[in-house]
């Protein structure tokens, strides 16, 4: 098992990857959020890279949510954007990651300061250079930060509808989810899913598996964030199995958030028993101490897989993407050449 165990890292080291459920600002390194920090000494967030190990250390999900929006505020103008977004690609690229869906929160940063053209522009040109120079393709998902009510869903929809970066594929809903309830944001899903975007909202992570339902039923959502409550309903199974709906999972961060107590307790493995298609993503990796290269050991772990198991699992993330039918062949091919190439 000690020469199994270091093999499988390095095959998951090398391994072509898609990520679909990564936030934007919770995927900045320690390295940037010092700088930013450093240059906005206003903010409670330190500036030491060292002391971000600590900081970054949550009481509970709330605790996540509160120390989430202080880095949230070291994004204060255009440049702030430009340079988190290419240095995230930058990071994500190390791992191998072909393609990633980044959920990004505009409400956030417009509502500090940063005009709406402005933040679109930033992260656009980001996109670009980081795909002409270090061969990522970044595509966003806008989501409403659902602590912040109606009024960010409303302004959410609005720059996603009439500001529609090209870069743009679908619509989610983050932030808490107790008191926060899916059927009001219905209005603002539908006005997305109209103009040809794709919906993704996050539900039952700290919720039972109603959120779900409702995340269904009356948001359209046709892939589930996180989706850990899942497991405690096998109607609710069975329909995900059924409908090929797939479950963008995050082990290590449902156990920094305490969404779930173990790894070991994680539901992951009752979820893929059910027959559901599942994604292994990282959600916020330098705040919960990951990244999706440990995510997919951890996933290896918990499913018992070897390289072969691992490599359907980034399959899956290929085919739960938002990448046209070309760019699904293409990396699903360069997947199984990857394989094929280590087994021999």
């Amino acid at each position: 098992m000690s020469d199994t165990v270091p093999a499988l890292d390095a095959f998951i080291a090398g391994l072509p990857k898609a990520e679909l459920h990564v936030h934007h600002v919770g995927s900045a390194s320690p390295r940037i959020v010092a700088e930013l920090a450093a240059r906005h000494p206003d903010s409670k967030v330190p500036s030491d890279p060292a002391a971000l190990a600590e900081y970054f250390s949550f009481r509970d999900f709330a605790h996540f949510i509160e120390v989430y929006l202080s880095v949230v505020d070291l994004i204060r103008d255009a440049e702030d954007v430009r340079l988190l977004t290419y240095e995230v690609a930058r990071d994500m690229v190390r791992q191998n990651i072909r393609y990633a869906e980044l959920t990004v929160t505009p409400y956030s940063s417009v509502r500090r300061g940063i005009p709406d053209r402005a933040f679109v522009e930033a992260i656009e040109d980001a996109r670009t250079a980081a795909e002409k120079e270090l061969g990522i393709v970044l595509r966003w998902c806008f989501d409403i930060p659902g602590e912040a009510g109606l009024a960010s869903a409303e302004e959410t929809a609005r720059i996603a509808t009439e500001l529609r970066p090209e870069g743009l594929v679908s619509f989610g809903l983050g932030g808490p989810e107790i008191g926060v309830p899916r059927p009001q944001f219905k209005p603002y899903f539908d006005r997305a899913r109209a103009a040809g975007l794709r919906s993704v909202p996050h539900a039952g992570e700290t919720t039972g598996p109603q959120t779900i339902w409702d995340a269904l039923n009356e948001l359209g959502a046709e892939r589930i964030g996180h989706g850990t409550s899942a497991a405690q309903d096998p109607r609710l199974l069975d329909h995900l199995a059924e409908h090929r709906i797939p479950l963008e999972v995050c082990p290590t961060s449902n156990i920094a958030t305490r969404a779930v107590a173990t790894l070991d307790e994680h539901p992951v493995q009752q979820m893929v028993a059910a027959g559901v298609l599942v994604t292994i993503n990282s959600d916020d990796p330098p705040m919960f101490g990951t990244d999706l290269n440990s995510e997919y050991a951890v996933a290896a772990r918990l499913l018992e897989l070897d390289e072969a198991g691992v490599a359907a699992l980034a399959r899956n993330a290929v085919e739960a993407s938002f990448l046209d039918a070309s760019g699904k062949a293409r990396l699903s091919a360069e997947i199984d050449a990857y394989l094929a190439g280590w087994q021999r």
